[in-house]
């Protein structure tokens, strides 16, 4: 797989190449007559081309497709996890150790991510890492229940890391760019369509870094308050699961005065032969209120199931990471007055660099944007 850092200028033969923040897949500059207008897209959402299109149907249809790439961002994208981590709750020793009132479910857990730990490099090596770098490739399409798929859109990504809760993303797609981040005290998202806006909720980690990206991250999450719940066979694998919930308080930090979450539970699935996390899960629910307080509830409820493949061990650090995998998402709309609708989602991606420990990345690389206005009871999924 070949990443682009550098984007042609279309409009003249002998144009300068501009560097980008985001590698480009390959893909993305196929053969030069279809790149047209693929790449005149991604360009006019840079800035870097202002030429208009004056069909109007062709303005529609972009419209159109704009719009669906901007749910597939929003929701495959840029999902976090349920919960704050806990800074290496995993890693004090006697956290991991059955305590005089724990119950069965809770101590198998906790057995369960010591030997992740273990299967993922020991604790010397992920108490090691400090900062974290990625860079990613992502394919994704979304369809209707009853209707026909949508197209696959390509797109490339990089992510920062200081702390599971100081992190900066940034997602670029067919002509549709996202960044998100979080500088330790609040989480917040930003688009070429969307003003900045802080999200709701205390700050939590990218859901993509505890895609195998981050074991210790990942340990941190399931140590606090993690149960056994039983055993399943995932692709031929026999894996223990783990439950998580979020607790009433972070729930209602992310509730508002027109919508209530009501619930946001995540599942870890660990290979039994293995101790690695082979898929995670996690299902939230969403109610939202009529105008005016009147009317029905509308309820959205987004199931999320990703399936890790490809561990290997990074040089330098010795801590194996999950290098590929696969996303399905079920985004439902139910309620009393209105019409059940379902959408399914997927996205396939690839780790094409990964590095820790880096020097010289500052608190000033995860400062929110300048424009940014604090969301007050704005919808944040």
């Amino acid at each position: 797989m070949v990443m682009r850092r550098l984007c042609r200028k279309l409009d003249r033969e002998d144009g300068l190449e501009t560097v980008l923040e985001v590698p480009i897949p390959e893909e993305m500059f196929a053969d030069d007559v279809n790149a047209g207008g693929e790449m005149r897209t991604w360009l006019n959402a840079q800035a870097f081309d202002n030429a208009a299109a004056d069909d109007q149907h062709q303005q529609q249809q972009v419209s159109r497709r704009k719009s669906e790439l901007q749910l597939l961002l929003n929701v495959v994208g840029l999902p976090l996890v349920p919960c704050p981590v806990p800074s290496d709750h995993a890693f004090g020793g006697r956290s991991i150790l059955l305590r005089d009132n724990s119950s069965l479910q809770e101590s198998s857990a906790k057995y369960i991510i010591h030997q992740y730990i273990a299967a993922t490099g020991g604790q010397a090596a992920l108490t090691s890492i400090s900062t974290m770098y990625a860079v990613g490739k992502v394919r994704m399409s979304a369809s209707e229940f009853q209707g026909s798929d949508g197209p696959n859109e390509v797109g490339g990504y990089v992510l920062w890391q200081r702390s599971p809760d100081v992190w900066y993303f940034e997602l670029i797609m067919a002509g549709c760019k996202m960044s998100a981040g979080s500088d330790g005290k609040l989480t917040w998202r930003q688009s070429a369509s969307m003003q900045s806006h802080a999200l709701r909720g205390p700050p939590r980690p990218l859901r993509r870094s505890l895609q195998g990206l981050d074991p210790r991250s990942t340990a941190n999450l399931f140590s606090n308050d993690a149960v056994c719940t039983g055993e399943k066979t995932i692709n031929g694998e026999e894996c223990f699961m783990l439950k998580l919930e979020a607790d009433r308080e972070t729930l209602k930090a992310r509730s508002a005065a027109n919508f209530d979450m009501v619930h946001h539970t995540i599942w870890g699935y660990f290979s039994q032969r293995t101790g690695l996390l082979v898929q995670l899960d996690d299902t939230y629910l969403l109610s939202m209120k009529g105008a005016g307080g009147c009317g029905q509830t509308i309820f959205w409820e987004t199931t999320m199931e990703s399936a890790l493949d490809d561990y290997r061990l990074v040089d330098g650090v010795s801590v194996s990471v999950a290098h590929a995998g696969h996303t399905t998402v079920t985004l439902s709309r139910y309620g009393e007055g209105t019409a059940k609708h379902k959408r399914r989602m997927e996205e396939t991606w690839t780790i094409e660099e990964v590095d820790f420990n880096l020097l010289g990345l500052s608190m000033d690389c995860f400062l929110p944007p300048a424009d940014m206005k604090k969301d007050q009871d704005g919808w944040q999924q």
